[in-house]
């Protein structure tokens, strides 16, 4: 991949002819987000990692779950069908168009359903709303919250077909729905991200690249956060007692 950033179409026919490379689109996504060249796992964050150009994907070199992955992972991309070349075209015109424009106009120009219009609008606009994208939460005298759910559709309220592809686990398994952390900033702003798991390795980093060294972090017992306290004023409450603990209450907000 080239890291030139130089080319940036001018106009709604220029998006339509570069993006319709996906190669184009890749580069132009890549650049963006690895400034520096170094292409990062999402999962381990680490920069071994070797690109595929046939299947047009990456794969880490360390073992563990999803260690391939496309450049849509950790996007707003992340879980939609919808080609790349489509959200790029809508995320130039939202951009671009000065008095705003509707899911209308976009499914028109991008030629996609006014549905899928519509869910591409909505994410492209929450991914604007924070200017400072980017930054980190918190400072001296901010409180964050951090803590993780898991989400997925209760088994009795699914077509039977797709509990019996969905549905592998019994009892109580969280085998099939998706883990997201999320991180607030009291008073402030909120990120959220899906992850692989809750292990130490992976709720760490994330904590340390969204949230200022020497914030009052309060979180669960969990072990994933053990180890922060030397950055943070880490404060814990162990739900197994309470859940609320004067101002210790993670998962509250």
């Amino acid at each position: 991949m080239v890291n030139d950033m130089s080319h940036e179409p001018k106009s709604l026919q220029e998006a339509v002819v570069y993006f319709s490379n996906p190669d184009n689109c890749i580069d132009y996504l890549a650049i963006r987000r690895w400034p520096d060249g170094r292409v990062l796992c999402p999962t381990c964050n680490s920069d071994k990692v070797k690109f595929n150009a046939e299947r047009r994907i990456w794969q880490c070199s360390s073992h563990h779950a999803k260690r391939q992955f496309s450049i849509k992972v950790g996007t707003i991309m992340e879980d939609s069908a919808i080609p790349l070349d489509k959200w790029l075209m809508a995320m130039w015109m939202v951009t671009n168009c000065k008095n705003g424009i509707s899911s209308y106009e976009i499914a028109k120009d991008v030629k996609v359903t006014q549905k899928s219009a519509w869910f591409m609008l909505h994410r492209i606009r929450l991914a604007m709303q924070d200017e400072t994208l980017g930054s980190k939460l918190g400072g001296r005298g901010s409180e964050i919250e951090a803590d993780e759910t898991f989400i997925g559709g209760k088994a009795r309220n699914m077509h039977k077909n797709v509990h019996e592809r969905r549905i592998t686990g019994g009892g109580q398994s969280f085998r099939d729905k998706t883990i997201v952390m999320g991180i607030l900033e009291r008073g402030g702003q909120i990120r959220t991200q899906v992850i692989p798991d809750r292990q130490k390795d992976t709720l760490q980093p994330i904590v340390r690249d969204h949230v200022h060294a020497g914030s009052a972090l309060f979180t669960d017992e969990m072990g994933g956060y053990k180890g922060l306290s030397e950055e943070y004023e880490h404060k814990i409450i162990d739900h197994a007692v309470k859940y609320v603990d004067g101002r210790i209450c993670p998962g509250s907000a």
